[in-house]
């Protein structure tokens, strides 16, 4: 951690950095998962709906999003599909793909040329590969992208799936939570 960034008071507090060390592992699956964090750290649901959205607000928590185990649900390919789109077009081509149910992610990424020219990036999952191509096809079609220069990269491995870690330890003492992700 650069030594002269003044962590967040909240990372300062013991109620914060429990927070921060209950919420990271997941929230549990309950209608309530917000009151189930207060009872683990000893506030109420109120302080803790009030302490992320500080967090939040002030940046030290980019987003709070769900995981989800593709596999687990039945979805046994998964293709992350790289295009190669005029950098005009990305944006509003990034919005159109990223409206289709089936496309889990799209975001644009800088081309490394001569090596990579590719700058849009989309994920699809299905529950075969026939069933991810499928999906590619109908994106190929709605969108006009016939001519444009694309690859389909299947997933070979599955990797550990987790949100964001922070180094901190609920032990630690004031001053000692970095805020640094894992």
């Amino acid at each position: 951690m650069d030594m002269n960034v003044t962590p967040h008071p909240l990372l300062n507090d013991p109620r914060g950095r429990a927070l921060v060390a209950a919420i990271q592992g997941g929230l549990p699956l309950i209608a309530r998962p917000y009151a189930a964090v207060a009872r683990q750290i000893g506030v109420s649901e109120r302080d803790v709906i009030r302490m992320i959205r500080e967090l939040v607000d002030q940046g030290v928590i980019k987003r709070l999003g769900v995981v989800v185990r593709h596999h687990e649900l039945g979805y046994d390919a998964n293709a992350m599909v790289v295009w190669d789109v005029p950098d005009g077009q990305v944006a509003e081509l990034g919005r159109r793909l990223g409206a289709f149910p089936f496309v889990t992610l799209c975001y644009r990424r800088p081309r490394r040329l001569p090596q990579w020219r590719y700058n849009l990036f989309t994920m699809i999952h299905g529950r075969d590969r026939g069933d991810v191509q499928r999906h590619i096809d109908a994106l190929v079609a709605a969108c006009g992208l016939d001519q444009v220069m694309h690859q389909v990269l299947f997933s070979t491995r599955r990797f550990k799936q987790r949100g964001a870690h922070y180094g901190i330890d609920v032990s630690a003492g004031p001053g000692d939570a970095d805020g640094r992700e894992a």
